[in-house]
């Protein structure tokens, strides 16, 4: 069986959708997920935290009960931010704990494009191995909101998934990040109930226009395992002359660590991306 490569799309509790340090039913904690990953036999995990900074207009259905507490009175979502000092504690202890393992840093900068000069204020970026690029809200009715309230609110779901396809590649162009994450985060919310399943075909050339730009930037992206697999994703990223491929679980409980990580292993291999010399390493074809 092939060396699993590392999982660099990981949350703990400094994450603020898991409960958070100080909740006693953190549904994903540092030193569960680094026992987890010795059990399974990961090498590497790099614990990529929220870093969010710009609320959005949210509906309270769309989150966890201990995330409706962080929507205000006028239905803004303000996640806190990031306990930058107790994160780099926890790593040490997590890295003292399991010496065989190899612990690194990172965040899932939402927005990247909008919040840099915060986020510098906020983080040091140079202590980071990682830095997840992530687009989870759009412009939307003078407020950003994510896709999953857009879709409720519009008659036209593939309105929403050109939004995202456009504000993408705003993000691509003005945000500063290692990786592209979940590129099909607008997907994973379409509304099959009433317009059947996500047809991927119908947003063909956005989604290779977005590639392209990735691409070009000369970042890597991501293969997002925490879904069932879309082989079209490395498929068109080949094709659109990407390089650099990289392993998330976006694990939130450890129970999802490495999730389909041998599947998604053999996709990119087929699709001609090969192993670097560390499992942190980008896969590159």
């Amino acid at each position: 069986m092939a060396a699993l490569p590392a999982d660099a799309h990981v949350h703990s509790e400094y994450s603020w959708d898991t409960g958070g340090p100080s909740s006693p039913t953190a549904v994903g904690t540092m030193q569960r997920t680094c026992a987890q990953a010795v059990r399974i036999g990961l090498p590497v995990v790099i614990f990529t935290e929220h870093l969010d900074f710009s609320g959005w207009r949210a509906s309270p259905e769309d989150f966890a009960e201990h995330e409706r507490r962080l929507i205000d009175h006028d239905g803004l979502m303000q996640p806190p931010l990031m306990d930058v000092e107790g994160y780099f504690g926890s790593i040490d202890r997590c890295r003292r704990e399991f010496p065989g393992l190899r612990v690194l840093t990172g965040v899932e900068f939402g927005q990247p494009h909008l919040d840099r000069h915060a986020a510098d204020a906020h983080i040091d970026f140079s202590a980071l191995d990682r830095v997840n690029g992530s687009l989870h809200t759009l412009p939307f009715a003078g407020h950003r909101s994510e896709p999953v309230t857009m879709y409720r609110e519009l008659s036209d779901p593939a309105e929403v998934v050109w939004a995202y396809l456009s504000e993408a590649l705003v993000m691509v162009d003005g945000g500063d990040f290692d990786v592209y994450t979940h590129i099909d985060y607008a997907a994973r919310y379409w509304p099959t109930e009433e317009h059947g399943p996500f047809d991927h075909r119908r947003f063909e050339d956005g989604f290779r226009q977005v590639m392209r730009e990735i691409a070009a930037s000369g970042r890597a992206l991501e293969m997002n395992t925490s879904r069932p697999l879309r082989p079209w994703i490395p498929q068109w990223w080949a094709e659109e002359g990407g390089h650099a491929v990289s392993f998330g679980s976006d694990d939130h409980a450890t129970s999802g660590l490495a999730a389909n990580f041998h599947e998604s292993m053999a996709l990119l291999d087929y699709f001609g991306f090969s192993p670097g010399r560390r499992p942190e390493d980008f896969w590159t074809g």
